[in-house]
């Protein structure tokens, strides 16, 4: 990062990070005072918090509002690249997940190569234009996956998140933790905005974009998340996702 003087920094338009992990690491909750633009370049991210949480693909970047509590698991060699936004850049609340363009793309890696920018420089402050231009414009992709607050229900929900292929219906798993079928649906949809069923089928798409990440193939990542039709699966996913698990 471009080493500044105290007298520098209020003049910041955004400033950068670069940094690679191997699969499985775990960067503990903590939060930025700065707003944030995490891209995966390479390997796939899972970001927790509150409770959703976010899979983050390569090609996508996820926006972390300032002060947001959030931890970060790595799937595959992860190839992160961060830009970070005074609080003054005003981008809601809620973090969300952008499908990054080819320009978009090389705006951030053009930024990291900088390691900031200052809006003194006048092309430095017409890039930062542009980059605030592509990151507007760049579509919103539902990779977030939102949990049950209800005790009950969020330990269904852990069960399912440890093996996504469990094929255990929804009778069952209300049985193993004390609460009736028509009580868990009820909640999940409530809670999560989706029925028992859908959330189930949400959960093993986002773990397949992991074992893609991780280097397995389309057949093997469609078996390891439960699916027994190949040809199911990449439907699904190409309906959720926008385009097939193949291009990832």
């Amino acid at each position: 990062m471009r080493q500044l003087a105290p007298e520098q920094e209020p003049h910041l338009a955004v400033r950068s990070l670069t940094t690679n992990y191997g699969s499985g690491y775990v960067i503990e909750s903590h939060a930025h005072r700065w707003h944030q633009l995490l891209f995966a370049a390479t390997g796939a991210m899972t970001l927790q918090a509150g409770r959703w949480s976010w899979m983050v693909p390569p090609g996508k970047a996820v926006f972390i509002p300032a002060g947001c509590a959030h931890s970060i698991r790595m799937w595959g060699t992860v190839a992160m690249r961060s830009l970070y936004f005074p609080r003054s850049l005003d981008r809601g609340a809620d973090c969300f997940v952008l499908s990054v363009t080819p320009l978009l793309r090389e705006l951030i890696l053009r930024v990291t190569e900088l390691s900031a920018l200052d809006s003194r420089v006048p092309e430095e402050a017409r890039l930062m234009s542009v980059l605030l231009d592509e990151m507007n414009v760049a579509p919103e992709t539902p990779l977030a996956l939102p949990m049950p607050e209800d005790a009950r229900a969020a330990s269904i929900a852990k069960r399912v998140l440890d093996d996504p292929a469990c094929d255990e219906t929804l009778d069952g798993l209300s049985r193993r933790y004390g609460i009736g079928r028509r009580t868990a649906e009820r909640l999940f949809r409530a809670q999560t905005g989706l029925s028992f069923g859908l959330w189930r089928q949400k959960v093993r798409l986002l773990d397949s974009i992991r074992l893609l990440a991780e280097g397995k193939s389309v057949t093997e990542a469609a078996i390891e998340t439960g699916y027994t039709s190949v040809s199911a699966f990449i439907a699904s996913f190409k309906s959720t996702f926008g385009h097939t698990p193949g291009r990832l």
